[in-house]
């Protein structure tokens, strides 16, 4: 009889399972049919792993209703609990009567949440040596109320992908009311990240992504560089996680990224590209991912003003289709004069 794992389709859930070896391992001993990864930073790390895997921009939890085959997701949260409470909240979201079989790594341990397939969850768990738990999700409560739950104090707390400020709690609550997004609890407020986050939309707090700490504690791996130093220069103001729609085409020569931790991002995911970034920063980035920048990269910081508003005014006033991205570069730095200071530089020369 074929084992249950080798009709299987293996969900993968951020950067830390390729990181730390997870997915190597557990391809070699499941051989599951398919492996799809969720998440941008997962992407990065997949990609630089080398490994057969499909990346995709969805979320767990629509990758796994979408699926009819059996299914089960891999994960290694920052801690046992942080994993453990990610595994309830994807569970949560699964469509009525579909349990979900989790593979903990952080903890050594298979969830079977909400009778899930156990007879899949007892062979992981055999051919795994973890442990396996049965679990019980009760769904995301749709009370314009959110908690971000497993967080460490003094850690980022995002919401789409924006940093809004810095954890003070285990439990972080947020509240949507009146067209707006409120701190009730657990949360210190950084300036200005509501005002980035709503300036978006008023986003579902229900079906936002929303999560803290780094997101990504592993350096970027480089790649190659592409040999083609001219198009189209890409825009990422304060929402690194789209970007890789921005670099799947081949015509983007370069990255503009506006804000301090967009631009960490940018660099760490266009490093592997081989894609040089542009960033804008002004001094107040949160450390959520390990900095590493293309060849041809250069990051300037306002010396008066915010990077928002000078960031802006670059992509307004700077043609984007370039011709050559060093001389962009050059042109656009001799247009910031007296106003930005050069902070990292990795222009040949």
């Amino acid at each position: 009889m074929n084992p249950l794992t080798a009709d299987a389709v293996m969900v993968v859930h951020g950067p830390e399972v390729f990181d730390a070896g997870d997915v190597e391992w557990l391809i070699r001993l499941l051989s599951p049919r398919e492996v799809l990864v969720a998440g941008v930073m997962a992407r990065t790390a997949a990609r630089e792993s080398g490994l057969p895997v499909t990346c995709t921009d969805e979320r767990p939890s629509v990758l796994l209703n979408a699926l009819s085959s059996r299914a089960f997701l891999v994960n290694r949260g920052k801690t046992p609990e942080s994993g453990r409470i990610f595994g309830e909240i994807i569970a949560g979201r699964l469509g009525s009567g579909q349990g979900l079989v989790h593979v903990e790594s952080s903890s050594r341990t298979i969830y079977s949440w909400n009778r899930a397939d156990d007879a899949l969850a007892r062979e992981i768990a055999e051919k795994t040596g973890f442990a396996l738990a049965s679990a019980t999700s009760t769904g995301t409560p749709r009370d314009g109320t959110r908690e971000i739950r497993g967080c460490i104090p003094g850690e980022a707390v995002f919401v789409n992908g924006i940093v809004i400020g810095t954890a003070t709690d285990e439990t972080v609550v947020l509240s949507s009311r009146n067209g707006t997004i409120r701190a009730v609890s657990g949360l210190e407020v950084k300036p200005h990240g509501f005002e980035k986050l709503l300036r978006r939309g008023l986003p579902d707090l229900n079906a936002a992504w929303c999560k803290s700490g780094m997101i990504r504690s592993a350096p970027p791996r480089p790649g190659g560089v592409r040999v083609s130093r001219a198009g189209r220069v890409a825009v990422i103001d304060h929402c690194g996680h789209t970007l890789y729609r921005e670099i799947e085409d081949e015509g983007v020569c370069g990255v503009l990224a506006i804000g301090d931790d967009t631009t960490a991002v940018c660099g760490h995911i266009c490093s592997h590209a081989g894609i040089p970034v542009f960033g804008v920063v002004d001094g107040d980035g949160d450390g959520i991912v390990e900095p590493g920048f293309a060849p041809g990269s250069v990051v300037v910081e306002v010396t008066c003003g915010r990077d928002d508003d000078l960031g802006r005014e670059v992509a307004a006033t700077r043609d984007l289709e370039a011709s050559c991205w060093d001389e962009w570069v050059e042109e656009t730095l001799r247009s910031l004069e007296g106003r930005v200071r050069v902070v990292v530089d990795r222009r040949e020369g």
